[in-house]
């Protein structure tokens, strides 16, 4: 039975690998397995070398599959490939092995290095990808008098260069998530110094952190670089954010539609669902719904995944068919002659079947993302995207009716961002759901102290399905005795069932805690002393700047009330990087449009500096004692890090 990319990656998901890694890997698995049984055998290696130029011996070959096969079933499954992957690092033979498996996932290799790979690591990246992310970003920007003179130069690898003085990059994370960046702050204009272009990246880089990017090992001197493999990378998650923004219960009520009247399914369970299952669902709704597919494929087919699945088409031409515009007036078809599925029952290559079926969606306006080929191949990064944009132009849904929909509260955004910004593996899209089983929480421990947690005590999955909840549960209860005895945490009244049964209030203490211990453990770092910073050292620290710049300005706590204004944020500021703040942009700070707009204003230049900062505009202007904390923080973090490196 053949095996698709993505259910590949939900087995390898949990191991020691990149993201970069496990795409590579997923897509290669699908393509080296040619009789498509689900496994790897010794012709299919074999044949994998040969692709390459390189004729291996059996024996050598029996060698690799019996190192890497540990059930000797004498075959290789998506775990044991990884396993293999791994352990080849060596000899020619490794080389020649990783070279092909890069080959046949459809990517291009670079010899780029980055922190993360000071030892010369060769990385890769998939040209498809370019493409795709270069005809977005023009369309998207295309109207932006700011970006007109780099349009022209960002088509296919002048992408990495075009993102060199950070403008783009800027605009693209606002596009995503609007209003992220005050564009007052942006350094505009062609030809900008060294100096100019290193405050975009910042600006940038910090941003796209704010807004749950995991830019761990990303530097701004990577991207004027123009490294690909780590732009692409970057452009990906802002792009997906973007994508992904409305495809939730709270954005788009109507995708309660999808609801499963045939089971118990509540709209909690519905809402828990991840965007990559909600599209799945949202597409399998749609089909359910074509005769054409029904004929075709069966009663009760669905679509289960974004690469092999969708390889030939026909789900998509059923799609469009389905999802096509309707005139509210004539309740006509929009498009005339209207869109059929026609192509879904030729004698086709699965190229060409694809090339006519985007036809099809230029006509809808949705041509995005994909060639013929990345579909073809079923490449499940592009195609996720392709559906994402689907829906989001053409999500064809009836309403429901009244439903009652909880949204996500801005604390638990921020949060959740903050944990995304750290690489935290699975990326987390429901907060409490997400957190149920401890794993991530481990994984912010181990950022505070990398001794904090003893692996023989985590229950790792994939669960046995009779013992899960209780692996689960044992997890979570581990996780509150760490907090509270080995992190001092106070979580009164909070045990593991608390954080197993998706309490959102006791997960919140527990994970603002965690936040909390984070930004001051990088302040710790950056002392002299090392010693562990408390709340009144960073008032101290901000008071005395501030002081020592002259400004009449200072805070009595962390939930002063002249805080709201921004005005002392700003003061300090430019306290710690003279000269960056434009104070004729900044107002009294009289009414809430005014203290808004400075608190905008003072995020994106605090941004521009290097603060990693989380807290939103609103967080100032309410004065949120935790989140404001958080900010002076942060801003105190980047007034030490410029003393102790002046030339930065």
């Amino acid at each position: 039975m053949a095996i698709a990319a993505d259910d590949i990656l939900s087995q390898i998901k949990d191991l020691d690998l990149t993201s970069e890694e496990k795409d590579l890997i997923s897509n290669a698995y699908v393509e080296i397995d040619t009789d498509h049984n689900g496994y790897i055998d010794e012709d299919e290696i074999g044949n994998l070398l040969a692709s390459v130029n390189q004729i291996t011996p059996a024996y050598k070959i029996r060698m690799l599959i019996e190192q890497a096969d540990t059930d000797k079933d004498g075959k290789i499954s998506p775990l044991e490939f990884v396993k293999m992957y791994q352990k080849l690092t060596a000899d020619k033979l490794a080389k020649t092995f990783k070279k092909a498996v890069t080959a046949k996932a459809g990517i291009k290799g670079t010899g780029a290095t980055s922190k993360a790979s000071a030892e010369g690591t060769t990385h890769s990246y998939s040209e498809g990808e370019i493409g795709a992310f270069s005809n977005w970003i023009i369309k998207e920007l295309k109207d932006d008098a700011d970006c007109q003179h780099l349009i022209g130069g960002l088509k296919g690898e002048g992408l990495f260069q075009g993102m060199g003085d950070g403008i783009v990059l800027c605009k693209l994370i606002n596009i995503s998530v609007p209003d992220t960046i005050d564009e007052r702050v942006i350094n505009m204009g062609k030809n900008l110094s060294v100096f100019k272009v290193q405050e975009n990246q910042n600006l940038a880089l910090n941003s796209a952190s704010s807004i749950g990017c995991n830019i761990v090992n990303i530097g701004a001197q990577d991207i004027v670089e123009g490294r690909q493999h780590l732009i692409l990378g970057l452009l990906w998650q802002v792009i997906r954010i973007g994508l992904f923004a409305k495809i939730s219960l709270e954005r788009s009520p109507d995708l309660a539609a999808l609801l499963d009247e045939d089971s118990d399914e509540t709209l909690e369970d519905l809402m828990n669902l991840s965007p990559d299952e909600l599209l799945l669902r949202w597409m399998n709704y749609h089909l359910s719904q074509s005769d054409k597919w029904k004929s075709l494929r069966g009663e009760g087919a669905v679509v289960k995944n974004f690469s092999g699945d969708i390889k030939d088409s026909i789900a998509y031409c059923c799609l469009l068919e389905q999802i096509q515009p309707v005139d509210e007036e004539t309740e006509d078809y929009a498009i005339q002659p209207p869109i059929n599925s026609s192509a879904a029952t030729m004698n086709l290559s699965n190229e060409k079947r694809a090339a006519m079926m985007l036809d099809d969606a230029e006509k809808m306006n949705c041509r995005e993302f994909v060639t013929p080929l990345d579909v073809a191949k079923g490449n499940q990064k592009l195609n996720l995207a392709f559906v994402a944009n689907l829906f989001n132009t053409h999500p064809a849904l009836k309403p429901r009716g009244e439903i009652e929909i909880i949204e996500e509260t801005r604390e638990v955004k921020t949060f959740r961002n903050w944990m995304n910004s750290l690489g935290v593996s699975p990326r987390v899209y429901k907060f409490s759901r997400d957190l149920q089983d401890g794993m991530v929480l481990f994984q912010l421990m181990k950022k505070l102290d990398e001794n904090s947690v003893d692996q023989g005590k985590v229950n790792e999955p994939p669960y046995p399905k009779l013992s899960a909840l209780m692996k689960k549960h044992e997890n979570c209860s581990y996780c509150v005795d760490l907090a509270k005895d080995h992190f001092k945490f106070k979580l009164v009244g909070i045990g593991g069932a608390d954080i197993y049964n998706g309490d959102e209030m006791a997960t919140l203490a527990l994970v603002w805690q965690l936040m909390r211990g984070y930004t001051l453990k990088v302040l710790s770092d950056l002392s002299d002393d090392g010693q562990v910073v408390k709340d009144a050292v960073i008032l101290n620290w901000v008071n005395g700047k501030l002081a020592a710049a002259g400004k009449s300005t200072k805070i009595s706590s962390f939930k002063d009330k002249s805080i709201s204004t921004s005005h002392v944020v700003l003061d300090l500021i430019d306290s710690i990087s003279q000269g960056v703040v434009n104070f004729d942009l900044v107002s009294a700070g009289e009414t809430e449009e005014e203290k808004f707009a400075n608190a905008k204003y003072a995020l994106s230049v605090a941004r521009k500096i290097g603060a990693r900062i989380y807290a939103i505009p609103e967080d100032l202007v309410e004065v949120k004692q935790k989140m404001v904390l958080t900010v002076f923080a942060c801003l105190m973090g980047t007034g030490l890090k410029n003393a102790n490196n002046p030339t930065e």
